[in-house]
């Protein structure tokens, strides 16, 4: 189930946790949250970031044969050698 974020319409109207805002895991198919569930004030989904792991460095042919992979090189058209 994905994690969703809830923040309140009106800050001033909120409750301590609207005010901040919170996380809610819900099912996919279920409609948005339209009320906080302690203070029932109107809240809207937020748009969050989204988590994606950073690569340091392009892999090298010996951590791609280490990995696992066949490592090819382009010879001439077509074809392609084996490292």
């Amino acid at each position: 189930m994905p994690i969703y974020e809830y923040i309140s319409d009106d800050p001033e109207k909120g409750c301590r946790i609207c005010k901040r805002g919170f996380e809610l895991r819900r099912p996919v198919d279920r409609a948005p949250l339209e009320k906080c569930p302690l203070c029932r004030n109107r809240v809207k989904k937020v748009i969050s970031r989204v988590n994606t792991p950073k690569v340091a460095k392009p892999l090298s042919v010996a951590d791609a044969k280490s990995a696992g992979f066949t490592v090819l090189e382009k010879r001439d058209q077509g074809v392609y050698e084996k490292l």
